[in-house]
C-alpha cells in the first residue's frame, strides 16, 4: 500500500491511497462470496453461479462498491498511522480507480490538527476582582433551599394563578383542522415555564377546575414544523387540577431538618460561607477565561470546518444524553422550543470553535514549557476516578482503553499549561 499526502488550505489535507491490485482482488473475490446467494443466474442453482458469469450478466462492477467498502476503513487506518497525521474529523472518501487486475486508489480529504503559532501568553494582565456576601444572596439561597423543601398542595376555591402546576386537556386547531402532535390528555404543565408556545400559559391563568376555554396563539416562523410556521392556532383547553407549592416556615426547626446546626443563625452563617467559596470559585475562572481569551487573541490558528463539525457533533450528543439523565428525550425538547438537531448543532458552533482554540493554546503551551506528566500523576488521577464512580482501579483500567488514557494525560498537561498562565499573570 502506498499514501501520499497533498496539504490543503485551512488545516486539510487528503491522502491519496493506493491498494495494490492483488488486496483489491482478495476484497473482491470476498464480496463475491458475500453476495453470491443472493444471486439467481439461470442454469445455477442459487449461489452457485461462477463470479466471471454473474459479472458478465450484471455488469463488471456487480462487486465493486461492496469489495470498496471492504477494503476501504483499514486501508484508510493504515495510512494515518503510516502517516503520522493527527485527523481532527471524518474522512471525506472519493474513489478514483477501481478496476479488477489494477491498483484500487481513493482519497480520504480530512482535517488535521491545526498548528498554533503562539504570541504572549505569560505576564498578562488580569483584573482583580473583591468577592462579597450580601444579604439577597443570603435570602435568595434560603428562598432556594424552601423551594426544594416545599411540597404541592392541591388547591380548591381559586383560580389558575402564575406558577401554579396544573394537569390540563387540550387540543389544537390550524384553519379548523386538527393537527399532528397538537393533543394531549392529562398533561402537566407549570404557569410561567414556559413550555408552550406564544402566550398559551398565559391565557391559562384565571381559569377554574373543570373549566373548558379556547386559547389563540400563533406558532413562531422558525417552528421546526413548516406546515406550522407562522400560523394561528386555537386550542380547546380543559382544566382538571390545580396545585400549588406549600413552602415551610424558616425558623431552628427547619435548621435542624436540612442541616447539622441547631439553630437559623448558625446555618445562615454557614450559608454565607458556602456562597463566599462559590464566588471565590467563579471568579477565579472567569479570571481563567479572561486570560484564555486573551491568549487565544495573541495567537494565530486556522479552524478547518469538518474540525468544528464533529465538535459541535459530539456536544449535541453529550447536550442529549444530559437531557436523558434528566428524564427528557431530545423529541420531547424540540418539540417544545421548536428546534431540531440541525438548528441545534448549529446554535452549538460558536461554542464549539471556543473549545477547541482553548484546547489548542493550553496544548501548544505545553509543549512550549516542556511540561510533563509522569505515569505516576496518571495512576494517582485514576485512582481519584476510581473513588469518584465507587469503581474498582482494576476494572475501571480495564474499562478504559490507551485512548482515554491518553486523553487523560492530555488534560491534565492542559491543567498545568493553565495554572502557569494563571500563575504568571499580574492583577491590576
Amino acid at each position: 500500500m502506498n499514501t501520499k499526502v497533498e496539504k490543503l488550505e485551512n488545516s486539510m489535507v487528503k491522502l491519496v491511497i493506493e491498494v495494490d491490485a492483488n488486496e483489491f482482488e482478495k476484497s473482491l473475490q470476498a464480496a463475491y462470496l458475500k453476495n453470491r446467494g443472493k444471486i439467481t443466474i439461470q442454469g445455477f442453482r442459487k449461489g452457485r453461479a461462477p463470479r466471471k458469469l454473474i459479472e458478465k450478466v450484471y455488469g463488471a462492477n456487480v462487486f465493486y462498491e461492496d469489495a470498496a467498502n471492504g477494503i476501504i476503513p483499514d486501508a484508510y487506518d493504515q495510512a494515518v498511522e503510516d502517516t503520522g497525521l493527527e485527523v481532527m474529523s471524518r474522512p471525506e472518501v472519493d474513489v478514483e480507480q477501481i478496476e479488477p487486475g489494477k491498483n484500487f486508489i481513493f482519497t480520504a480529504k480530512v482535517a488535521v490538527k491545526p498548528e498554533v503559532t503562539l504570541g504572549d501568553y505569560k505576564g498578562l494582565e488580569v483584573e482583580k476582582t473583591t468577592v462579597e456576601v450580601t444579604d439577597e444572596d443570603i435570602e435568595a439561597e434560603l428562598k432556594s433551599v424552601l423551594e426544594k423543601n416545599s411540597r404541592m398542595v392541591g388547591v380548591v376555591g381559586r383560580p389558575v394563578e402564575m406558577d401554579d402546576h396544573v394537569v390540563i386537556d387540550f387540543e389544537g386547531f390550524v384553519d379548523g383542522e386538527a393537527f399532528a402532535g397538537g393533543k394531549a390528555e392529562n398533561f402537566s404543565l407549570v404557569i410561567g415555564s414556559g413550555s408552550f408556545i406564544d402566550t398559551f400559559e398565559e391565557q391559562i391563568i384565571g381559569k377554574n377546575i373543570g373549566e373548558t376555554f379556547e386559547v389563540n396563539v400563533t406558532f413562531p416562523e422558525d417552528y421546526q414544523s413548516e406546515a406550522l410556521r407562522g400560523k394561528p392556532a386555537m386550542f380547546t383547553v380543559t382544566v382538571h387540577e390545580i396545585k400549588a407549592k406549600e413552602m415551610p416556615v424558616l425558623d431552628d426547626e427547619f435548621a435542624k431538618d436540612v442541616s447539622e446546626f441547631d439553630t437559623l443563625a448558625e446555618y445562615k452563617e454557614d450559608v454565607a460561607k458556602h456562597i463566599l467559596d462559590k464566588k471565590e470559585a467563579a471568579s477565579k475562572q472567569e479570571a481563567q477565561s479572561n486570560l484564555l481569551k486573551a491568549i487565544i487573541e495573541n495567537a494565530t490558528m486556522d479552524m478547518p470546518e469538518p474540525m468544528v463539525d464533529l465538535e459541535a457533533e459530539n456536544m449535541t450528543y453529550e447536550f442529549s444524553q444530559r437531557l436523558q439523565t434528566q428524564g427528557m428525550k431530545i423529541e420531547d425538547y424540540f418539540r417544545v422550543t421548536g428546534q431540531n438537531m440541525n438548528t441545534l448543532k448549529e446554535q452549538m458552533k460558536g461554542q464549539a470553535i471556543e473549545k477547541i482554540k482553548v484546547r489548542l493554546v493550553l496544548e501548544a503551551i505545553a509543549k512550549a514549557e516542556n511540561l510533563e506528566v509522569t505515569d505516576e500523576a496518571v495512576e494517582a488521577e485514576l485512582v481519584a476516578m476510581a473513588e469518584q464512580y465507587n469503581m474498582d482501579l482494576a476494572v475501571l483500567k480495564e474499562t478504559i482503553g490507551d485512548e482515554e488514557k491518553d486523553s487523560i494525560r492530555q488534560d491534565m498537561l492542559n491543567q498545568k499549561a493553565l495554572d502557569l498562565v494563571v500563575e504568571a499573570s499580574k492583577e491590576v
